[in-house]
């Protein structure tokens, strides 16, 4: 059951949620505002005691946002705050963060290619009604679009969850979001890397602040993780 949610709620509902941002504001806010998931996670864990407060988790959340503000052009692209836009770009941050907070207890309890086939599962079936395939049918796309959907599906979608929850086998949901941040970061410089797109001097700042904020949530000592690993194997 706490897949299908995971698959629903969170996966589902965050891209929904994402895509009408953009519609509604700019990528730049709708992608900074899903962001702010690292936030409403930590808060999450630490109300609930599976975390500490600690000075460096709070510092390595903070310095992730404004890395990714910094990044996607937030501080001097002069953009102007869509209410609508907004808002659906928060409750993409909140299905976001319930994704990682769920599917972290899950892969611990459960092989991680067991719950991300429940976690897609229910993702495509919300999908699938939502917008029935026979919509899909009726686009009339010929053999080399549908063979580039697959391909784009399995690359940008399948892949990626195959690896990211492998991932969520080792860290904590705070580490994992956090981790998540560097998406971003990764656009960036694939996009300067292979269509020769311009870095600018705060996007180079922004980007090393994500990777600062990744490294300082990853430098956690053996025991704190042990701790942490019991008290998720709790849930």
């Amino acid at each position: 059951m706490l897949c299908v949610l995971a698959g629903t709620l969170g996966v589902a509902g965050s891209n929904f949620f994402y895509y009408l941002a953009i519609e509604s504001a700019t990528v730049a806010i709708a992608i900074t505002l899903q962001y702010t998931a690292p936030v409403w996670v930590l808060t999450y864990m630490v109300l609930r005691g599976r975390e500490r407060a600690a000075w460096s988790r709070v510092l390595s959340v903070a310095l992730a946002m404004v890395g990714i503000a910094l990044t996607i052009g937030l501080f001097h692209s002069g953009l102007k705050l869509n209410v609508a836009g907004a808002a659906a770009a928060l409750v993409a941050s909140f299905s976001f963060a319930f994704y990682n907070i769920v599917a972290p207890s899950l892969v611990r309890r459960n092989h991680q290619l067991k719950v991300m086939l429940y976690t897609l599962l229910g993702a495509a079936v919300l999908w699938a009604l939502l917008n029935p395939p026979w919509r899909l049918a009726n686009q009339g796309y010929n053999a080399p679009q549908w063979g580039f959907l697959f391909a784009f599906a399995c690359l940008s979608m399948l892949l990626p969850y195959v690896f990211y929850f492998n991932g969520l086998k080792y860290l904590d949901p705070t580490r994992a979001v956090i981790a998540s941040c560097l998406e971003p970061v990764f656009a960036i410089l694939f996009a300067a890397a292979f269509v020769h797109e311009r870095v600018h001097g705060l996007q180079v700042i922004g980007i090393a602040a994500v990777l600062a904020a990744t490294v300082m949530a990853q430098a956690r000592s053996r025991s704190e993780d042990q701790s942490q690993t019991k008290a998720l194997s709790c849930l």
